[in-house]
């Protein structure tokens, strides 16, 4: 597929010469320019401290070469990039300081103030996306478990964002655009720790446990891309251990890391770099004052240990910087034309919401699936592919906003709690966002753009008619909501931006409902009757509809498959009216819309499909091929960008 940016001297029609000098300069929404990833490394120490900014281009391996200055001598002082910029935040100079420094990546020269932390501290750890960058924890010279960010592209001091789980210095950060990862550490006692802890970037908040490390270790180097970080060195004081271990974590799990390899030199406080496919390791020392000026590399896809790379200009541990293709810049891949505009913002369809449509996981007859599909749901046309769940499983529940899609737990094959996202404007995997009250299959979720409710399941041996909510923005654990008003599995659902209806299903007796009740969102309480399907069935799609008008598709009723399509007007009570038929009979089917179409996706016809059909939400009738998915299975999960209730 061709890049989704014009060169600049070819620029016609909607791209303006104007736009894409802003891309480059301000917004930093432009792919790289050529020459590749660049990655620098400021300050750090050998028998004096140092201010020098040494430039590698990561692809290709070499010595690092001469950038310019920090504004002043320094070890322990950590930094974040995005395209245009990088920033260092704090240091030892011979006392701690809160000094931060940034530069221009593609304009060598001497730093100048950004601006400063909210503490005096050295050895901090960082994460950031393409806009915020995030310095956490550090010696001050007791332990801080204090959380900072600013705003890269401008200028000022640091702010507020929350606490770490404890206070601790010299952990290993990282992270994608999404989610900020730090690793390893040191606490007061001092004790090496080997915890895991991982922030949203894009929030404010207190870090959450994410798992561990294979062993304890503190001042480590942290190097990763948009799925996975390594984690490389370090030193551990309960065996007085300078180590040579590379760990990897997959960013979007919350599980223990794993052994990823061996850096060519045992070593701590080594600087971490990445771009897309590579990481770097640079400089570094030993607890004997043996400084090193060595650079290894590994490639992300390829568990092995590191291979020589080239040299530091100096020997030196405790240098810090970032790159221009790290984890969290994934914006600046070239953007894929399905899903972005040549201003880089995600597609929107002309009322101001989204077009995109998330279909994921399902049963295929055989196996569980974990792909994820994307469909544009104003075209015609198969899907393709966006990326993978955490793992495989079927029975899900799907909630969206505007920008976040959330998939609810499911079964592969037990039972589970746990809840993926994704972020529609980046095609990738999707990483764990928390776990409901209860674990279940075949529950009900459905949203307005703040609040999804989960409602229904099935735990293993019974029916559950409690409901949860999430605040979609934040990641964490669902709450509480209200109840049903039977022991239901299996329902469909759809939403206003003030109502979600939920309808059909099985009951307790594994019965067919024709039941449909709703729940005013913003608030909390049970559920108020609504009226009754025209047919009872289980399941009875779902996350389908306008914002006026929910359209119920397909089930299961006694002795087989329905293609029955049901609407209700969402603002009023009653029972369903028939819309049309499905283009054919089947269950299982998960459902996309935007404000003036509906697709029903996938399926069982009594074996597993990859149909997609449409309909016009505000007329009635049959039906039409849309085309397919990537893959054929049923009860998969999913919503849109552009659903009823945003």
């Amino acid at each position: 597929m061709a890049d989704s940016y014009p060169r600049r001297d070819q620029a016609r029609g909607i791209w303006k010469i104007g736009d894409i000098t802003k891309n480059i300069k301000g917004d930093g929404t432009y792919p790289q320019l050529g020459g590749g990833t660049i990655g620098l490394c400021g300050g750090g120490e050998d028998a004096s401290k140092k201010n020098a900014i040494e430039k590698i281009i990561i692809e290709t391996a070499g010595n690092a070469t001469d950038f310019g200055d920090l504004t002043s001598s320094r070890r322990q002082s950590h930094g974040c990039g995005s395209f245009v910029r990088c920033v260092w935040g704090g240091g030892d100079t011979g006392s701690n300081v809160n000094t931060m420094d940034y530069v221009h990546f593609h304009s060598d020269g001497n730093a100048a103030d950004f601006g400063d932390l909210s503490q005096t501290r050295r050895n901090v750890s960082t994460c950031n996306n393409d806009t915020r960058g995030i310095w956490a924890a550090g010696e001050t010279p007791s332990y801080s478990n204090v959380i900072d960010f600013v705003a890269i592209a401008s200028l000022g001091n640091a702010t507020d964002f929350g606490d770490l789980l404890s206070a601790q210095g010299g952990m290993a950060g990282g992270g994608n655009s999404t989610r900020g990862i730090f690793a390893g550490g040191e606490t007061p006692t001092p004790n090496a720790t080997n915890v895991i802890q991982f922030l949203e970037i894009s929030s404010t908040g207190n870090t959450k446990d994410f798992g561990d490390l294979t062993s304890a270790r503190y001042v480590v180097g942290g190097a990763a891309n948009s799925t996975t970080m390594l984690v490389g060195g370090g030193y551990d004081s309960g065996a007085g251990n300078t180590l040579n271990l590379i760990d990897q974590i997959i960013i979007g799990s919350k599980a223990n890391s794993i052994d990823f390899g061996d850096l060519t030199q045992a070593r701590y406080s080594a600087q971490g770099l990445a771009n897309t496919t590579r990481a770097v390791f640079a400089g570094g020392g030993n607890v004997s004052s043996v400084y090193y000026d060595v650079i290894d590399f590994v490639e992300f896809a390829n568990r092995a240990n590191a291979t020589d790379f080239g040299d530091l200009a100096d020997t030196k541990r405790a240098t810090g910087g970032s790159t221009t293709g790290h984890g969290g810049l994934v914006g600046f891949d070239p953007r894929a034309p399905e899903l972005y505009s040549p201003t880089g913002k995600p597609l929107q369809f002309p009322d101001g919401k989204g077009d995109i449509g998330i279909s994921a996981g399902g049963y295929n007859g055989s196996s569980y699936e974990s792909s994820t599909d994307f469909v544009t749901i104003s075209t015609t046309g198969n899907a393709q592919d966006f990326g993978n769940l955490t793992y495989a499983r079927q029975n899900l529940g799907g909630m969206a906003s505007t920008t976040r899609n959330i998939n609810i737990n499911g079964s592969a094959p037990s039972n589970l709690s746990d809840c993926d996202y994704l972020e529609f404007a980046t095609k990738g995997n999707s990483a764990d966002f928390g776990d409901l009250t209860t674990y279940r299959r075949g529950n009900t979720s459905t949203s307005n753009s703040t609040r999804g409710l989960v409602g229904s399941g099935y735990n293993g041996s019974t029916r559950i008619n409690n409901i949860d909510y999430f605040t979609i923005a934040s990641i964490g654990n669902g709450t509480d909501f209200g109840d049903s008003n039977d022991l239901f599995t299996d329902q469909g659902t759809f939403s206003s931006t003030t109502r979600a209806v939920l309808g059909g299903g099985r009951d307790q007796s594994n019965g067919y409902n024709n039941a449909i009740e709703y729940y005013t969102i913003a608030s909390t309480g049970n559920a108020t009757d609504f009226g009754d399907l025209t047919v009872a069935r289980w399941p009875a799609g779902g996350n389908t509809g306008s914002a006026t008008r929910g359209i119920f598709a397909g089930g299961m009723v006694p002795g087989s498959r329905s293609n029955v399509l049901d609407y209700v007007t969402i603002a009023s009570t009653g029972n369903a009216t028939d819309f049309g038929d499905m283009t054919s009979a089947r269950s299982g089917v998960n459902g996309n819309s935007n404000s003036l179409r509906a697709l029903f996706l996938a399926g069982s016809t009594g074996s597993y499909v990859n149909t997609i059909d449409y309909v016009t939400i505000d007329t009635t009738g049959n039906a039409t091929d849309y085309g397919d998915l990537t893959a054929s299975a049923g009860d998969r999960g999913g919503s849109s960008n552009g659903h009823g209730g945003l």
